[in-house]
């Protein structure tokens, strides 16, 4: 009796072992600075956030960051789902989103990081660089179709409307703050990225471009540079009576440049893991840094503002 009593002890003690051992395979491994995550990137910050997570893991070399750059519907889909575990969007989640999220209980949190914009490109042989929101808003539903309408001067044709996705924040933030949900013009079409967008806009005259400004914002770039010699950047004018800024740094920074954004990054990871330690050293001091060398205006780092008098 004593040998069968002393048999299932040892059992018991095996089996909680193996439980034990079990429930520690469980537990999360990583920690803010060590481990794996998955993030989603909106495909409008995939130069910034190459740069971000090299220097990121260069540091912390038990770090790995795996980044998918996806349109903003695809982003918004993995991190419900849980495919990811940060997204860097051009927004905030909605409140429709958090709901969802809630209900799963979980509890997100958004970081701003950044003020981005949205730029409008035209061929190097188009003339008309400068144009006010209304005109610009005029083009986008089609009221202006051809250059002709635009300037009676102009040789050009019909207005090619390129996107660089049908999903992507670019086109979501057109469709909402611009055209307050009408139907884009006829003449617009999408194509698979911003580099596509730039290469359409080049070899085409008639062509009007929608791309992320963050593409073309860092002159220290050398990819940047060889595409601001492919297009011309437009000039916008918040109305007939005011001067036409292009979405530099510090007419972001202003609000000058009409058409700005926050930039998010959204963590489904409340806890002191990998994703919360990536998302704080975005928004830590080398992170903002990076932000404002990309040409963006970062989220908690002053932007120098400088008037030069040339009189």
């Amino acid at each position: 009796m004593h040998k069968f009593i002393s048999f299932l002890a040892t059992i018991f003690l095996v089996s909680v072992l193996f439980s034990g051992c079990s429930e520690m395979k469980n537990e999360p491994t990583d920690t803010p600075t060590s481990g794996e995550v998955n993030i989603v990137v909106d495909e409008s910050f995939q130069q910034l956030f190459d740069t971000q997570i090299y220097t990121f893991q260069s540091l912390y070399s038990n770090a790995k960051v795996h980044a998918k750059y996806l349109p903003e519907n695809e982003a918004i889909q993995r991190l419900l789902t849980d495919s990811c575990k940060v997204a860097v969007l051009c927004r905030n989640i909605t409140s429709i989103e958090r709901k969802q999220f809630e209900h799963a209980n979980i509890f997100p949190i958004s970081t701003k990081i950044a003020e981005d914009a949205v730029a409008f490109v035209i061929n190097n042989e188009n003339t008309d660089t400068v144009m006010t929101v209304e005109k610009m808003k005029s083009i986008l539903l089609g009221n202006d179709s051809i250059w002709k309408q635009i300037n009676n001067q102009s040789q050009l044709g019909k207005i090619a409307i390129v996107f660089d996705n049908n999903g992507s924040a670019n086109t979501s933030y057109i469709g909402d703050s611009l055209l307050h949900g009408k139907a884009f013009s006829k003449n617009s079409f999408a194509v698979k990225s911003n580099p596509e967008v730039i290469d359409y806009v080049s070899k085409n005259k008639n062509a009007f471009g929608v791309l992320s400004v963050n593409w073309i914002s860092d002159r220290d770039d050398s990819l940047t540079m060889n595409f601001l010699k492919k297009i011309k950047i437009l000039a916008i004018a918040k109305n007939e009576s005011s001067k036409a800024f292009k979405p530099y740094q510090a007419y972001i920074k202003t609000k000058d440049y009409p058409f700005t954004r926050a930039v998010y990054m959204i963590n489904r990871q409340t806890r002191a893991g990998l994703g919360m330690g990536f998302v704080s050293f975005v928004a830590g001091d080398k992170g903002q840094l990076m932000i404002l060398k990309s040409g963006l205006v970062p989220a908690i780092a002053p932007v120098r503002l400088v008037q030069i008098n040339t009189n």
